[in-house]
């Protein structure tokens, strides 16, 4: 019944969906050239052979899954990957990270007429849904044409939980389509498990399996040689309000730390000229990366305002502030920094990676600031005492490399469906690294 409700209040919506989405394109947050895809209009050709199919809605949730793409086409030859996700932020990274026989496509807006067409072209034979990123007409619509369906790396926030709790009856059909649920932790799997999830598991945060990122080595060996030995920290993946703090940062450090460069890395890029602008009306003197701009002896902050070059930054630094976690976002992968020789620092909102940050503090690894003079004094510790940094990023790193094997366990629970589409080519352990 519930599926056929849905269908009749989201069919009207159609009309008022394209004017929606043709604002977005004009403000620039839909892709001009795939804005067809929103209409569940196929970007590509569909390959031959099985098709698993990939959901995840933005940077963070594909983030997670490349290592997970990575292995199943080097272990199982006969496979197709299709990733769907719902941002141009992450189109544009995977555009760069995805292996080939992988290939993306936006996720149809979830409409009946534009998921069935969606669904008529690809035709996948699995359909893997990262998170909890779950469109109801989408879900009940692949149910219906019996594709087998898991969701990978589960999670809900305690908002999102309290609200389904309210709407059970929205929520138990959605979730019952499911044949299994992994979620990330024991914790997570008592949410699903209550809200009418059918077969749960908790097997761990695939984020803690993700392998190192990619860098550009010759623009490695580019920038150290133009920063020589210049005191040097980041602040990662930053959403609004923490550019603001790493900027107080910076004129908290400037005097005890001669020639201190701060490099900001914005968890989206697109807002580069309005951080630009905010840093040079404070008197900083900022060299853009989009723009080319080198730095020299004189520039104080560095603003990375480009996309898929964290790993680069991650290399450059050696001390890492994690965004996300100073302003209520949830915080990042603080693994990525870890696996890279960096002293981690974050804030005190870490619920999106939980378990990795509570792994990095009782190891030394990592250290909770709760606002700008924390993070100041933080920095200066560590930009003082090369022993200490190199310490906490050998700490990180080893509770890092502990969470590889989390890989393995997601990957034994889907054999059984991904034993019956494309044989496995060998047994050969998951990869380190994915393809840049």
């Amino acid at each position: 019944m519930l599926p056929f409700l849905y269908r009749a209040l989201s069919r009207p919506l159609t009309p008022l969906a394209l004017v929606y989405l043709a604002r977005r394109r004009k403000r620039g947050k839909e892709h001009p050239i795939r804005f067809r895809e929103r209409q569940g209009i196929a970007g590509g050709i569909r390959p031959d052979g099985p098709l698993v199919w990939l959901h995840a809605a933005s940077v963070g949730e594909a983030t997670a899954v490349l290592g997970l793409i990575e292995h199943l086409l080097d272990t199982r030859p006969g496979l197709e990957i299709l990733v769907t996700t719902g941002t141009v932020t992450s189109a544009r990274l995977l555009e760069t990270r995805l292996p080939a026989r992988a290939r993306h496509q936006f996720v149809p807006a979830d409409l009946p007429s534009w998921t069935a067409r969606f669904l008529d072209h690809w035709r996948p034979d699995l359909a893997l849904w990262v998170e909890s990123e779950l469109w109801p007409n989408l879900v009940f619509a692949a149910n219906a044409r019996r594709i087998p369906m898991v969701l990978v790396n589960g999670r809900l926030s305690a908002r999102s939980y309290r609200r389904w709790r309210s709407w059970p009856r929205l929520i138990g059909p959605v979730l019952s389509a499911f044949e299994l649920c992994l979620a990330q932790d024991q914790h997570q799997a008592e949410r699903f498990r209550s809200l009418g999830a059918r077969h749960v598991a908790a097997v761990g945060d695939l984020k803690a399996a993700a392998p190192a990122l990619p860098f550009d080595l010759a623009e490695l060996s580019r920038l150290r040689d133009s920063l020589g030995f210049r005191p040097v920290w980041l602040a990662a993946s930053t959403h609004a309000g923490e550019e603001e703090i790493a900027a107080q940062v910076h004129y908290d450090l400037v005097a005890k730390h001669l020639g201190l460069l701060t490099i900001i890395v914005p968890r989206h890029p697109g807002r580069g000229d309005a951080i630009g602008e905010m840093l040079t009306g404070q008197g900083l003197r900022v060299a853009r990366r989009t723009r080319g701009d080198p730095v020299t002896r004189d520039t104080q902050v560095y603003l990375a305002d480009t996309m898929g070059e964290l790993g680069l930054f991650y290399r450059l630094a050696g001390i890492a502030f994690v965004g996300g976690s100073l302003v209520a976002r949830g915080g990042h992968n603080p693994f990525e920094a870890a696996r890279l020789d960096c002293a981690v620092l974050h804030g005190s909102d870490m619920s999106n990676c939980a378990a990795m940050a509570a792994a990095l503090a009782v190891a030394g690894g990592a250290e909770t600031v709760n606002g700008a003079a924390a993070l100041a004094q933080a920095v200066s510790a560590l930009l003082a005492d090369q022993r200490l940094r190199a310490e906490r990023a050998a700490a990180a790193a080893r509770v890092a490399e502990s969470g590889l094997g989390i890989l393995e366990a997601v990957l034994e629970r889907l054999a059984p469906w991904l034993d019956r589409l494309a044989p496995i080519k060998d047994l050969a352990p998951p990869p380190r690294r994915v393809r840049a």
